[in-house]
Protein backbone atom coordinates (compact mmCIF):
# COMPACT_ATOMS: atom_id res chain seq x y z
CA UNK A 1 0.00 0.00 0.00
CA UNK A 2 0.66 3.37 -0.45
CA UNK A 3 0.99 4.46 3.02
CA UNK A 4 3.72 1.78 3.42
CA UNK A 5 5.94 3.91 2.12
CA UNK A 6 5.49 6.83 5.04
CA UNK A 7 6.46 4.01 7.68
CA UNK A 8 9.56 3.96 10.03
CA UNK A 9 9.19 0.08 10.29
CA UNK A 10 13.11 -0.90 12.15
CA UNK A 11 14.76 1.96 11.86
CA UNK A 12 16.14 3.53 14.71
CA UNK A 13 15.93 7.58 14.78
CA UNK A 14 17.87 10.17 16.80
CA UNK A 15 16.01 13.40 17.68
CA UNK A 16 18.02 16.18 19.40
CA UNK A 17 16.36 18.49 21.62
CA UNK A 18 13.20 16.42 21.57
CA UNK A 19 12.59 17.07 25.58
CA UNK A 20 10.35 19.31 24.43
CA UNK A 21 8.42 21.72 21.56
CA UNK A 22 9.28 20.19 17.46
CA UNK A 23 11.98 17.94 18.42
CA UNK A 24 9.44 16.11 20.45
CA UNK A 25 6.71 16.28 18.37
CA UNK A 26 9.09 15.29 15.79
CA UNK A 27 10.36 12.09 17.81
CA UNK A 28 7.03 11.08 18.74
CA UNK A 29 5.74 10.89 15.48
CA UNK A 30 8.49 8.61 14.15
CA UNK A 31 7.42 6.64 16.84
CA UNK A 32 4.04 6.08 16.07
CA UNK A 33 5.52 5.49 12.49
CA UNK A 34 6.96 2.45 13.83
CA UNK A 35 10.75 4.08 14.31
CA UNK A 36 12.97 3.04 17.39
CA UNK A 37 13.82 6.37 19.10
CA UNK A 38 16.32 7.81 20.62
CA UNK A 39 15.47 10.98 22.73
CA UNK A 40 18.24 13.32 23.42
CA UNK A 41 18.21 16.89 25.37
CA UNK A 42 19.98 18.49 28.62
CA UNK A 43 16.97 17.82 30.78
CA UNK A 44 17.08 14.40 32.17
CA UNK A 45 13.09 14.01 33.24
CA UNK A 46 12.17 15.86 30.17
CA UNK A 47 13.60 13.11 27.68
CA UNK A 48 12.50 10.05 30.36
CA UNK A 49 9.14 11.62 30.14
CA UNK A 50 8.99 11.90 26.62
CA UNK A 51 10.87 8.47 25.78
CA UNK A 52 8.00 6.99 27.81
CA UNK A 53 4.95 8.41 25.97
CA UNK A 54 6.81 6.75 23.56
CA UNK A 55 6.93 3.48 24.92
CA UNK A 56 3.39 4.33 25.87
CA UNK A 57 2.65 4.12 21.78
CA UNK A 58 3.99 0.51 21.60
CA UNK A 59 7.65 1.81 20.25
CA UNK A 60 11.19 1.12 21.50
CA UNK A 61 12.65 4.49 22.89
CA UNK A 62 15.89 5.27 24.69
CA UNK A 63 16.46 8.87 27.21
CA UNK A 64 20.48 9.49 26.78
CA UNK A 65 20.87 13.16 28.35
CA UNK A 66 23.54 15.16 26.00
CA UNK A 67 24.73 18.75 24.76
CA UNK A 68 25.26 19.02 21.48
CA UNK A 69 27.70 21.25 22.14
CA UNK A 70 30.47 18.83 23.77
CA UNK A 71 31.43 16.55 21.88
CA UNK A 72 32.25 13.11 24.24
CA UNK A 73 28.37 14.08 24.58
CA UNK A 74 27.62 13.12 21.76
CA UNK A 75 30.10 10.42 20.72
CA UNK A 76 28.48 8.76 24.10
CA UNK A 77 25.09 9.04 22.79
CA UNK A 78 25.66 7.78 19.26
CA UNK A 79 27.94 4.64 21.49
CA UNK A 80 24.52 4.55 23.79
CA UNK A 81 21.97 4.58 20.73
CA UNK A 82 24.11 1.49 18.72
CA UNK A 83 24.83 -0.44 21.94
CA UNK A 84 20.40 -0.39 22.50
CA UNK A 85 19.33 -0.99 19.13
CA UNK A 86 22.91 -1.78 16.77
CA UNK A 87 22.24 0.87 13.57
CA UNK A 88 21.36 4.87 12.89
CA UNK A 89 19.23 5.31 10.33
CA UNK A 90 17.80 8.74 10.68
CA UNK A 91 19.50 11.53 12.48
CA UNK A 92 17.57 14.75 13.28
CA UNK A 93 19.36 17.86 14.39
CA UNK A 94 17.09 19.86 15.90
CA UNK A 95 18.87 20.93 18.94
CA UNK A 96 19.59 25.43 18.49
CA UNK A 97 17.91 28.22 19.25
CA UNK A 98 19.12 32.45 19.72
CA UNK A 99 17.01 34.99 21.68
CA UNK A 100 16.78 38.11 19.30
CA UNK A 101 19.39 40.45 19.41
CA UNK A 102 20.81 44.21 18.85
CA UNK A 103 24.04 44.24 17.15
CA UNK A 104 25.62 47.34 18.94
CA UNK A 105 24.65 44.79 22.61
CA UNK A 106 26.50 41.24 20.50
CA UNK A 107 29.58 39.87 21.72
CA UNK A 108 32.03 37.70 19.45
CA UNK A 109 31.54 35.24 21.88
CA UNK A 110 27.69 35.25 21.69
CA UNK A 111 28.18 35.59 17.84
CA UNK A 112 30.17 32.57 18.19
CA UNK A 113 28.38 30.03 20.77
CA UNK A 114 25.08 30.70 18.56
CA UNK A 115 26.94 29.40 16.02
CA UNK A 116 28.73 26.45 17.62
CA UNK A 117 25.07 25.56 18.71
CA UNK A 118 23.25 25.77 15.97
CA UNK A 119 25.46 24.78 13.01
CA UNK A 120 28.59 23.63 14.53
CA UNK A 121 26.76 21.00 16.22
CA UNK A 122 24.83 19.85 13.51
CA UNK A 123 28.04 19.01 11.28
CA UNK A 124 29.50 17.37 14.32
CA UNK A 125 26.80 14.99 15.06
CA UNK A 126 26.52 14.33 11.72
CA UNK A 127 29.67 13.15 11.63
CA UNK A 128 29.83 11.23 14.58
CA UNK A 129 27.26 9.38 13.40
CA UNK A 130 28.12 9.21 9.45
CA UNK A 131 29.57 5.52 9.87
CA UNK A 132 26.17 4.45 10.50
CA UNK A 133 24.24 6.54 8.86
CA UNK A 134 26.16 5.15 5.99
CA UNK A 135 25.82 1.70 6.56
CA UNK A 136 22.06 1.67 6.88
CA UNK A 137 21.93 4.35 3.89
CA UNK A 138 20.12 7.01 6.08
CA UNK A 139 19.13 10.37 6.06
CA UNK A 140 20.43 13.29 8.01
CA UNK A 141 17.31 16.26 8.32
CA UNK A 142 18.38 19.71 9.80
CA UNK A 143 16.01 21.75 11.60
CA UNK A 144 16.52 25.72 10.18
CA UNK A 145 14.32 28.09 9.85
CA UNK A 146 12.16 30.90 8.21
CA UNK A 147 14.41 33.60 9.94
CA UNK A 148 17.64 32.07 7.83
CA UNK A 149 15.34 33.51 4.60
CA UNK A 150 13.24 36.55 5.89
CA UNK A 151 14.87 39.97 6.82
CA UNK A 152 13.61 40.81 9.92
CA UNK A 153 14.91 43.62 12.92
CA UNK A 154 16.89 41.97 15.75
CA UNK A 155 17.49 38.85 14.20
CA UNK A 156 20.81 39.33 12.70
CA UNK A 157 22.26 36.53 14.59
CA UNK A 158 19.75 33.32 14.88
CA UNK A 159 19.16 34.39 10.84
CA UNK A 160 22.34 34.07 10.15
CA UNK A 161 23.14 30.85 11.83
CA UNK A 162 19.99 29.35 10.31
CA UNK A 163 21.42 30.74 6.82
CA UNK A 164 24.24 28.66 7.45
CA UNK A 165 22.40 25.50 8.55
CA UNK A 166 20.45 25.53 5.43
CA UNK A 167 23.73 26.23 3.34
CA UNK A 168 25.48 23.05 5.10
CA UNK A 169 22.54 20.97 4.15
CA UNK A 170 23.30 21.58 0.58
CA UNK A 171 26.56 21.46 0.86
CA UNK A 172 26.78 17.93 2.96
CA UNK A 173 23.94 16.34 0.74
CA UNK A 174 26.29 16.69 -2.53
CA UNK A 175 29.03 15.28 -0.09
CA UNK A 176 27.54 12.02 1.43
CA UNK A 177 24.85 11.27 -1.79
CA UNK A 178 24.11 9.10 -2.66
CA UNK A 179 24.54 6.84 0.48
CA UNK A 180 22.96 9.16 2.78
CA UNK A 181 20.26 12.04 1.94
CA UNK A 182 20.48 15.36 3.98
CA UNK A 183 17.59 18.10 3.75
CA UNK A 184 16.48 20.57 6.25
CA UNK A 185 13.11 21.95 7.58
CA UNK A 186 12.55 25.83 7.71
CA UNK A 187 9.91 26.37 10.13
CA UNK A 188 7.95 29.58 10.13
CA UNK A 189 6.23 30.78 13.49
CA UNK A 190 5.62 27.89 15.77
CA UNK A 191 3.34 28.02 18.38
CA UNK A 192 5.70 27.05 21.01
CA UNK A 193 5.76 27.15 24.94
CA UNK A 194 8.81 29.60 23.95
CA UNK A 195 6.69 31.93 21.41
CA UNK A 196 4.01 31.94 24.34
CA UNK A 197 6.80 32.71 26.99
CA UNK A 198 8.02 35.77 25.04
CA UNK A 199 4.45 37.29 23.57
CA UNK A 200 1.45 38.40 24.79
CA UNK A 201 -1.87 37.22 22.54
CA UNK A 202 -2.20 40.15 21.44
CA UNK A 203 1.27 40.55 19.46
CA UNK A 204 0.64 36.53 18.70
CA UNK A 205 -2.82 38.20 17.12
CA UNK A 206 -1.12 40.41 14.84
CA UNK A 207 1.91 38.02 13.84
CA UNK A 208 -1.29 35.45 12.79
CA UNK A 209 -2.74 38.71 10.90
CA UNK A 210 0.43 38.74 8.97
CA UNK A 211 0.79 35.53 7.78
CA UNK A 212 -0.84 34.36 4.73
CA UNK A 213 -2.39 31.76 6.16
CA UNK A 214 -3.59 33.63 8.88
CA UNK A 215 -2.76 31.17 11.68
CA UNK A 216 0.50 29.78 13.23
CA UNK A 217 2.19 26.60 12.50
CA UNK A 218 2.23 23.84 15.59
CA UNK A 219 4.97 21.22 16.11
CA UNK A 220 2.80 18.63 14.54
CA UNK A 221 3.56 20.28 11.20
CA UNK A 222 6.92 20.14 10.90
CA UNK A 223 6.89 16.40 12.09
CA UNK A 224 4.38 15.39 9.48
CA UNK A 225 7.27 16.90 6.67
CA UNK A 226 9.91 15.11 8.61
CA UNK A 227 8.71 12.12 8.25
CA UNK A 228 8.20 12.33 4.44
CA UNK A 229 11.96 13.22 4.55
CA UNK A 230 12.61 10.26 6.96
CA UNK A 231 10.66 7.97 5.05
CA UNK A 232 11.10 5.97 2.18
CA UNK A 233 8.89 8.02 0.40
CA UNK A 234 11.66 10.78 0.11
CA UNK A 235 13.93 8.33 -1.12
CA UNK A 236 14.79 10.43 -4.30
CA UNK A 237 15.00 13.67 -2.09
CA UNK A 238 18.61 15.27 -0.81
CA UNK A 239 20.04 18.92 -0.76
CA UNK A 240 16.52 20.60 -0.10
CA UNK A 241 15.30 22.93 2.56
CA UNK A 242 11.59 22.33 2.93
CA UNK A 243 9.34 25.85 3.96
CA UNK A 244 7.16 25.15 6.20
CA UNK A 245 5.91 28.46 6.98
CA UNK A 246 2.20 29.14 6.20
CA UNK A 247 2.93 30.78 2.74
CA UNK A 248 5.67 33.81 4.48
CA UNK A 249 7.62 36.12 2.39
CA UNK A 250 8.34 38.49 4.67
CA UNK A 251 8.47 38.90 8.42
CA UNK A 252 5.25 38.52 10.64
CA UNK A 253 7.03 39.59 13.68
CA UNK A 254 5.14 42.14 15.94
CA UNK A 255 7.52 44.74 16.24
Amino acid sequence: MITDKFRLDGKVAVVTGSGKGIGNRIALTFAEAGAKVVFTARTQKDIEAAAEKARSLGAEALAVPCDVRDDAQLQNLVEKTVAAFGRIDILVNNAGGALPNEIEKTSRKEFNDAFDFNVTSAFTCTRICLPYLRQSKGCVINISSAAGRIVQRHFTVYGSVKAALAYLTKMMAHDLAPSVRVNAIAPGSIMTDALRFFLDEASLQKMRDLTPMKELGDAEDIALAALYLASPAARWVTGKVFEIDGGMETTNMPW
